[in-house]
């Protein structure tokens, strides 16, 4: 029986993406280097750390790490905090809710620092739902390496075999596999592009999940 639900957050609760693509294109901009979208649609659901660890190495930026991502937080932070049109993704809350009243532990791991995490869990009031929020930012690898979900496990005291995970893109997906996890991939049209064949089940709308349902789709699987 599934005891623990472990989601993601860009993609599956919020759609912080495009704040991040303004955030990434507009230093990437002030770096002078030509990343692509293409190139750019390969970074989704890894760390900014992790990113920029590859993009210091391919372009030779002579910046250090901490400066790259703390100008990038910059940019992320000016950018959030003014959008009055950023809201949770249809559903999700509804889902979030009925989880929650059925005794499920929610858990989330997402490669977010830990300062994007607190800014959408405060602004959005869900801290009372989760009981460990895991972020990219303390592991060395990002998804598809399978840690963030391993270590999401671990905390909330569930074998993976107990656990299930609510993923939106194909590093995500592939991560949770690694983990041996039950895999829901949602697909929106926030995640085009993103191939989520791994997953074990694909839904387009919250709406098809709920706590009964979970239950069922893992007892029988």
């Amino acid at each position: 029986m599934i005891k623990t639900v472990i989601f993601d957050m860009d993609g599956v609760i919020i759609d912080t993406e495009p704040v991040h693509h303004h955030a990434f294109f507009t230093q990437f901009g002030e770096l002078n280097i030509p990343v692509s979208e293409e190139e750019y649609a390969t970074f989704l659901g890894k760390s900014t750390r992790n990113v920029f660890q590859h993009l210091k190495q391919k372009y030779q930026l002579t910046q250090e790490i901490d400066d790259l991502l703390k100008r990038k937080r910059e940019i992320f932070n000016a950018r959030f905090d003014t959008d009055a049109d950023l809201d949770l993704l249809p559903g999700v809350r509804a889902l979030i809710e009925d989880l929650h009243a059925h005794g499920m532990q929610l858990v989330l791991a997402s490669s977010a620092s830990k300062g994007t995490i607190a800014r959408v869990f405060n602004r959005f009031g869900l801290a009372p739902y989760f009981t460990h929020l895991v972020s990219g930012e303390d592991f060395a690898e990002s998804k598809p390496n399978p840690a963030i979900f391993l270590h999401a496990a671990e905390v909330s005291g569930t074998p993976v075999g107990e656990c299930i995970v609510i993923e939106d893109s194909s590093n995500g997906v592939a991560a949770a596999k690694a983990a041996g996890i039950y895999c829901v991939g949602y697909a929106s049209e926030h995640s085009a592009g993103q191939d989520l064949r791994q997953a074990d089940l694909v839904i387009r709308d919250f709406a098809e999940l709920s706590a009964e349902r979970i239950r069922a789709l893992t007892d029988a699987a």
